[in-house]
């Protein structure tokens, strides 16, 4: 198995781990210091080495930090896990919504005489800092670098890993890795910088057509690089990682061990190009005004899939949705009562490892029945595992790392007959998914001008959702890929190539959860008859192909052209998925893609 059920984090070991932090605190002459869920490359995912905010707190979010002070500890979470926090963390701890209230905000609030707030410079992006303390400016609160105060009591902290890097073949790659480092260092000349400091896991595999195993599901080694306006790239990674590589990074590729990385950045001629979004502060130090503020040279570039990539995650997808297909016809196989969620997980990735393809699962898979599906990130363990009782809906969330590409999908399954509260919920979901794939918009927009698409059925019940209509998936990298998303806050235009997730969902706190989920890729769209030839469009195509279930749709609140959207969708899942699948299975999928 890849995925385990064993509880990580327990709200009790709170207390005595803050207790002990607060100690180190005043030794410090601090009166606060902040603990991320980052690691020094700034990647959302994190090694058990650097999962400091979950050993300190409980809470095993993917997103959030914690703000300790000598009399209050903050936990500040987002919109996806206010209900999860609640169940993991203990009453010295105060959960705080997140954005809607900031840092800076809460501190001026908790230390209205001000006060040292500790910060390791590593784990905090320099544009992070840079606003906080434009934002703290004239409070009398002052933002400390200091050591990690979370290591120095943290006796049993797992080291960092060391796991081997493999070459990524160039028939998934689609582009050499020279070709990469040429194409990005052009660009470097023509801004009149000298080079990049690259340290976000998924764009140096990218870069260097390689992938590692350092972060669980995530196929990314940690290292920093230095990309120069010459084509060449400093690699900063443990020559122990690389021993089987053999020539694979070429002439154009230097090593080195990264304790010579803060060395090699002070000795850079400027001006450096440098994200600020996610290079950390120790740089941005080492760098003073030598530094060019500019994006990761690698995150657009890697976000357009080329023909390669994209031809691999068509594939990926269709293997996938036979995997997905030969689950639902076991669960629906099964009575209501019978299963629990660890039985479905264990049994979706069963289905997933008949493949010799699969390299790993894509993460954690979410299988939230009942009133954990409205749990939006809910990780079934030993003691949460719940059964599958009549009239639940399962909210199941899962993917696949394949070498040619990394899937994600959601679908939400009815177990034994469900209210009709439950599947009018379900069908504005599913017209909210529907009007997504089907929208076609102007070149320029971003993910903030189309989302609300996906939202306007809930919208207009009064209902709505706290997470992002979609973000951007890897390609055999982090299923979690940015700069793209179609969320309210991004910016980002939407390119040919760019691969999302279309996934809104409704969760009603204590009941239910509902997600609907497939990954599309942006492509060019044809001009229509009667439209503007000169008006340049873009549509999606979809990748995923698994049954939506039909048994939580109210047909009579589709509209024709929704049905007719469906049915097509449900008839092309058969013909393509069909032929991958037993002949059990095959029977099961032609009733659930039959027309309504």
């Amino acid at each position: 198995m890849y995925q385990s059920f064993e509880v990580t984090a327990r709200p009790e070991q709170g207390p005595p781990r803050l207790e002990r932090l607060r100690t180190e605190m005043r030794a410090e002459g601090l009166s606060g210091f902040l603990v991320p869920r980052a690691d020094a490359h700034q990647g959302e995912y994190v090694a058990a080495h650097d999962e400091r905010l979950a050993w300190l707190t409980g809470f095993t979010g993917s997103a959030g930090f914690c703000a300790a002070l000598m009399d209050v500890a903050g936990v500040f979470i987002d919109g996806r896990y206010r209900t999860q926090v609640k169940a993991q963390v203990a009453d010295v701890y105060t959960p705080v919504p997140w954005p809607d209230v900031t840092l800076t905000a809460w501190l001026k609030e908790q230390l209205p005489q001000g006060g040292r707030v500790g910060f390791d410079p590593w784990l905090h992006a320099a544009g992070q800092i840079r606003s906080a303390e434009a934002e703290l400016a004239g409070s009398g609160i002052e933002l400390v670098r200091c050591d990690n105060l979370v290591d120095r009591i943290w006796e049993d902290q797992p080291p960092p890993p060391m796991e081997p890097v493999k070459a990524h073949p160039l028939e998934f790659a689609g582009e050499s890795a020279a070709d990469k480092a040429a194409r990005l260092a052009e660009e470097l000349r023509r801004a009149g910088q000298k080079a990049a400091v690259i340290t976000l896991p998924d764009s140096i595999m990218w870069l260097l057509n390689i992938r590692g195993a350092d972060i669980p599901r995530n196929p990314v080694a940690h290292g920093f690089a230095i990309l120069h306006d010459n084509g060449r790239v400093d690699l900063f990674m443990a020559a122990a990682k690389l021993s089987g590589l053999g020539d694979h990074l070429g002439p154009t590729v230097t090593q080195h061990e990264p304790e010579a990385f803060l060395d090699a950045v002070a000795a850079l001629s400027g001006p450096v190009r440098v994200d600020l979004n996610t290079v950390p502060q120790i740089v941005s130090d080492r760098l003073g005004d030598r530094l060019a503020e500019g994006g990761d040279p690698c995150a657009l570039p890697k976000a357009r899939k080329n023909a390669a990539e994209i031809a691999g995650a068509a594939e990926a997808h269709l293997r996938d949705g036979a995997a997905m297909v030969e689950l639902l016809t076991w669960l629906d196989g099964q009575a209501p009562g019978s299963l629990t969620e660890t039985r479905v997980v264990s049994r979706l990735e069963e289905c997933r490892r008949r493949d010799n393809a699969l390299q790993d699962i894509s993460f954690e898979t979410i299988a939230g029945t009942g009133p954990n599906g409205a749990i939006m990130h809910y990780r079934v363990t030993e003691e949460t595992d719940s059964r599958l009782e009549n009239g639940h809906l399962l909210v199941l969330d899962s993917g696949g790392q394949y070498l040619d590409g990394t899937t994600d999908i959601t679908r939400t399954i009815a177990i034994g007959t469900v209210g009709d509260e439950e599947k009018a919920c379900f069908t504005r979901v599913l017209k909210g998914m529907i009007a997504m794939s089907m929208l076609r918009w102007p070149v320029g927009l971003a993910g903030r001008d189309i989302e609300c698409v996906a939202r306007l059925p809930l919208w207009l019940a009064g209902q709505d959702f706290n997470h992002g209509v979609g973000h951007g998936v890897g390609a055999y990298l982090s299923v979690h890929e940015g700069p793209q998303r179609l969320a309210r806050v991004s910016h980002v235009p939407l390119e040919p190539g760019m691969i999302l997730s279309n996934e809104p969902g409704y969760y009603r706190e204590g009941a239910f959860g509902i997600r609907i989920e497939n990954l599309v890729v942006v492509e060019e769209a044809p001009t229509l008859p009667g439209g503007d030839a000169e008006r340049a469009m873009l549509h999606w195509r979809t990748l995923t192909f698994a049954p939506i279930d039909r048994r939580l749709i109210v047909a009579e609140m589709l509209t024709g052209e929704e049905r007719r959207w469906l049915n097509d969708y449900h008839a092309e899942v058969a013909a393509r998925i069909g032929p991958r699948v037993g002949e059990d299975a095959r029977r099961w999928l032609d009733a659930a893609t039959a027309p309504i």
